[in-house]
């Protein structure tokens, strides 16, 4: 790794972890860069997931109450359905070649934007509901199990939009308050994603001196960058997160 492909991904993670932690859809920038300073398509997938998961784990700090007033059962059993998920898609994505997965790359980019731009009128249209309905049919609870478990495949896979996915399903779950929903989402989404970083560590397909500057950068992005990026309206932020989407969906189909 030379000095100016350091720099371009450390500011490219300082962008990502910005765009996390205010809107989401760091991915359309870490897992590109990576891919732009030559690092292979799935080992970049595999770097990006590992490089931006501290900043998940943090997150769930912020809804320790929101979690503790969810079901004990529902917890474990969707919490044990993403574990599972997670390592069946970090284990697809592995067995995947690269010359497939770059051709399954723009698709699977322009489901994330499609999620993403979905997010903003879904996520709005929650808030305006402020009650949660506590108990929850078995056959519900398995159907709702079933969909999470498809859902942290993906996440293991590729990971983009699982967010949206999440809160989709939880809403049909029965869930209705908005910040217990995300918190729920962020606890899934730590652990799809953490059993996807353990094995693509173990199995040796993470490009750790690449890892360790994204990861810096992701920190610094996520802390001090947002504090300026909160000041800029959401709408302009999810904009550019967007275009940015439509543009890397875009240059992969002419790439492939």
């Amino acid at each position: 790794m030379t000095f100016l492909q350091g720099f371009i991904l450390f500011c490219a993670a300082i962008l990502g972890g910005t765009l996390n932690s205010v809107a989401g859809g760091g991915s359309f920038i870490t897992l590109p860069s990576l891919i732009f300073v030559g690092i292979p398509p799935i080992n970049a997938n595999a770097t990006s997931t590992v490089a931006i998961w501290p900043g998940s784990v943090a997150g769930m700090g912020a809804y320790r109450k929101e979690l503790a007033k969810q079901r004990r059962l529902v917890v474990i059993l969707l919490s044990i359905t993403s574990l599972i998920g997670g390592v069946l898609g970090a284990e697809l994505l592995l067995s995947t070649s690269q010359a497939t997965f770059v051709k399954l790359l723009p698709y699977l980019l322009l489901i994330a934007t499609v999620l993403f731009a979905l997010s903003g009128p879904i996520t709005a249209r929650m808030h305006r509901k402020t009650t949660l309905q506590n108990r929850l049919p078995w056959l519900t609870l398995a159907g709702i199990s079933v969909l999470q478990l498809i859902i942290a495949i993906y996440g293991g896979y590729f990971g983009g939009g699982i967010g949206i996915l999440m809160l989709a399903s939880l809403g049909l779950m029965g869930m209705e308050n908005i910040h217990e929903m995300n918190a729920m989402k962020t606890l899934l989404a730590t652990l799809i994603n953490g059993v996807a970083v353990i094995i693509f560590i173990l199995r040796g397909v993470v490009a750790w001196p690449q890892t360790i500057v994204m990861v810096v950068g992701a920190i610094i992005g996520g802390y001090a960058g947002a504090y300026y990026a909160r000041k800029i309206d959401q709408r302009w932020i999810r904009g550019f997160v967007i275009l940015v989407g439509v543009g890397m969906t875009i240059y992969f189909f002419v790439r492939g």
